[in-house]
């Protein structure tokens, strides 16, 4: 027996041959061709939802619960069983399996393996077809499905990877972990990998024997027209004719402008979701999207065109390659203007639709949530496992003297009906602030004498990350910085070198640091600096914090203009977690990372640090890690001190604290937004080098644990990406800088390859990221298990 596997990609053209081998299949099964039921009775999602990576939970596997891994592998052997029995009883020359979402959402070799491993006990004959476009076209269909599954990026996430010389590696780093609890899933928010159609034959070739993938062009006219059938022939190898198919109108596009709505509302949804912690059913979710649907002209494909020229030497050698690849139906569209995410139209504003729907999603959401509550508790491993972590902060891996569960199921129960559990209702809501994106600024003038604003930052082993955190900074209104490095060894010092070269920044070497600490030792020498005498304001950060200002133009001008009194900002920590990225990126790190801790969230202790933003007016003679102290005889009267909301909390923070209370927690004007994690690799990476204020003290699962946090989303510093991209492309044009920078990201990925292979690290990577907690049981398990809080 011959296995015929259709794969898809796409899903619109695979509809309608499923649709036509499902109208046809008592003719088929009289030629000896068996096009299965047991997998599913058109589409044969079952098949998929049964070899998907058990760790990636997909909105199919979530919405029919199959979500934990034994269900899953229970309908893998139900799959088996039912295809084996129906193969059995209709022994036939030819099966064929249909489903789109095999080509379209397995993404590893590990998928297809297991596939492989599903289908060859019924036979090692097995062929592979899938049906393909020109890819701009294909785009265009699938991003009008991702958008109806929740997508919230425009195109503009594939046109950004047109230039990478790995589109399909680029667009897998797009993918973050699903969230099924708040309606995030990995297929519907990442960039379409599937795009190079050459990576796809050899992907499969490589599990399935070379030779084994045929591709056929789509003809959609044909398709939905009575040929269809002949298609089916040409493409399954049907020996004989099994008539006209019965005509079906091609179905009418989507309105580009209702795609821009969809895309709103989609944004919004999330975040509702995120805070509410709901589940909102998909048939619920549809249904709001299509109550905002206009008229209007669909997307032109030719304004993908870029895309399509991106492949144009592959299709041209695919089709030489394939006979079933016709060259005219491969043809791009002409040429059109770049793609720019057209206007909603009629003055649309997602906030006031899903004010609209809100009864009914908060109704949908409640009937949902006690549907999926085994799923959900599915997601998330019994507290047991954690007991593994170390109370010690010096033992360089977990060990078994962790807190009892039972502690943590006491802490936990302490908390829900405490002033201290989290949430995120307060201040201004983030919706209105997030939509727009801010230009570039104009160069500041500083008078005569002056640094301006000054960063003061101390660093080790940070290459990948300096670049983004300079421009940005830049971009946003700093001057200047003073950067001290000790003990580097992955370009760190060479990249800072060339930037101060270019001027950007100036460079100390700290290598003969002194006691407890290298970042305190080289802030006490930094005060007989120039840069910092001149300076006008001055921040001590590191290079994973980033000063997000939240008013105005989104610039540090704009933020001293909203508090002209101010002498000392207290930029209060937004602590965000690894959001799903296990691997080590080339990209932006405020772009990658968007999810983060509530605003009300006073434990654990570390949530609510703040740094100071602080007016040189010599009113302290000490610079800390969080603030400046020492307050200078005759000064107490001169300074006042506000949160980030603009509120005075002088009297509290006057002479110590760094962290905001309940009394002085805010964020409405500026926040402090903190990548302690990044990556999970950066984390081990972060656990292996040590600490810089505290050496003695080790990074382990419980850190982790306080920092990991991906409850809220928050894109408000995307704004600024924008201008970022200007600076960091005008710093990126030296070719030195450049090539320092490639240079430590590989050193980098080398790192995380070593970590990987040691047992004791690899042991924290998989503890680390296959943890799910809530943001109150992480609260609960911190206070617990961390020493310091």
């Amino acid at each position: 027996m011959r296995i015929q596997l259709h794969i898809g990609p796409d899903a619109l053209s695979s509809d309608r041959l499923q649709a036509v081998l499902h109208a046809k299949r008592d003719r088929l099964r009289a030629q000896g061709v068996l096009y299965a039921r047991s997998a599913g009775a058109k589409n044969h999602t079952r098949l998929f939802m049964a070899v998907s990576d058990p760790a990636a939970v997909d909105a199919l596997r979530f919405y029919r619960g199959y979500t934990a891994p034994e269900t899953q592998a229970a309908l893998r052997e139900e799959v088996m069983r039912q295809l084996t029995r129906e193969v059995r009883q209709a022994r036939p020359e030819t099966l064929i399996l249909s489903a789109h979402q095999l080509g379209g959402l397995l993404t590893s070799q590990s998928e297809i393996k297991r596939l492989k491993g599903v289908l060859s006990p019924l036979s090692e004959d097995i062929h592979v077809v899938a049906h393909i476009d020109d890819p701009a076209r294909m785009l265009v269909r699938r991003y009008a499905a991702q958008l109806m599954d929740g997508r919230v990026t425009g195109l503009d996430l594939e046109l950004g990877l047109i230039d990478r010389p790995d589109w399909w590696q680029a667009a897998l780093d797009t993918r973050a972990a699903p969230n099924p609890r708040t309606g995030r899933f990995t297929e519907a928010q990442s960039a379409v990998f599937w795009l190079d159609y050459k990576r796809l034959q050899a992907e499969w070739e490589a599990v399935f024997g070379t030779g084994s993938v045929r591709f056929r062009s789509i003809d959609m006219a044909r398709l939905h027209g009575p040929n269809a059938a002949e298609e089916l022939r040409a493409a399954f190898d049907i020996p004989e004719s099994i008539g006209r198919a019965d005509p079906e109108p091609l179905p009418e596009p989507a309105s580009a402008a209702w795609l821009t709505r969809q895309r709103l509302l989609n944004d919004a949804l999330l975040r509702l979701l995120a805070r509410r912690k709901s589940i909102l059913p998909r048939q619920a979710w549809r249904q709001c999207l299509n109550e905002i649907r206009v008229q209007g002209g669909d997307i032109d494909p030719g304004s993908l065109y870029a895309i399509s020229d991106r492949f144009a030497e592959d299709i041209a050698d695919l089709c030489a390659a394939h006979p079933g690849l016709d060259p005219a139906p491969m043809a791009p569209d002409a040429p059109a203007p770049e793609w720019r995410e057209p206007d909603p139209t009629l003055g649309f504003r997602a906030t006031q639709y899903l004010m609209a729907f809100r009864k009914r999603i908060e109704k949908a959401s409640r009937e949902e949530t006690v549907a999926r509550a085994a799923d959900l508790a599915a997601l998330r491993p019994a507290p047991e496992p954690i007991a593994t972590v170390s109370h010690s902060s010096k033992d360089a891996a977990p060990s078994a003297q962790a807190p009892t569960p039972e502690l943590v199921r006491q802490t936990l129960e302490t908390l829900r009906r405490s002033s201290f559990a989290p949430h995120n209702r307060l201040g201004s809501v983030d919706e209105e602030q997030a939509t727009a994106s801010f230009p570039p600024m104009p160069p500041r003038a500083l008078p005569g004498g002056s640094s301006g604003n000054v960063i003061v930052a101390c660093m080790k082993n940070e290459a990948p990350y300096i670049v983004e955190w300079v421009a940005y900074h830049r971009a946003t209104g700093i001057d200047n910085f003073l950067i001290y490095t000790n003990g580097c060894e992955d370009g760190t010092t060479e990249i800072l070198d060339r930037l101060a070269a270019m001027g950007v920044v100036e460079h100390r070497s700290n290598d003969d640091w002194a006691g407890n600490s290298p970042q305190q030792h080289a802030l006490d020498k930094a005060l007989s600096e120039p840069v910092i005498r001149n300076a006008s304001w001055i921040a001590h950060i590191d290079v994973d914090e980033f000063i997000n200002v939240r008013c105005g133009n989104g610039t540090l001008p704009d933020l001293f203009a909203r508090v002209p009194d101010a002498t000392n900002i207290a930029m209060t920590w937004r602590l965000f977690g690894h959001d799903g990225v296990t691997r080590i990126k080339d990209r932006f790190v405020i772009d990658q990372f968007q999810s983060c801790a509530p605003k009300f969230c006073p434990k654990p202790h570390t949530v609510w640090g703040f740094k100071t933003l602080f007016r040189n007016i010599g009113a302290y003679g000490k610079l800390s890690c969080h603030r400046p102290n020492k307050l200078a005889e005759g000064f107490a009267d001169r300074v006042k001190w506000v949160n980030g909301s603009g509120a005075d909390m002088t009297a509290e923070v006057l002479k110590n604290g760094w962290r905001s209370s309940k009394r002085t927690i805010g964020y409405d004007l500026v926040q402090l937004n903190h990548y302690a994690l990044r990556s999970a690799e950066s984390f081990l990476i972060k656990r292996q080098r040590g600490r810089a204020l505290h050496v003695d003290r080790s990074i382990g699962l419980n850190y982790w644990i306080r920092m990991d946090w991906s409850d809220v989303r928050d894109v408000t510093i995307r704004r600024n990406l924008p201008r970022l991209r200007a600076e960091y492309d005008r710093l990126m044009t030296d070719p030195g800088l450049k090539a320092w920078h490639a240079r430590g990201l590989d050193w980098h990925h080398t790192k995380a390859r070593e970590l990987h292979a040691t047992p004791e690290f690899e042991d924290l990577y998989r503890q680390a990221v296959a943890l799910r907690l809530t943001e109150t049981e992480r609260v609960a398990y911190a206070l617990a298990l961390d020493v310091e809080s």
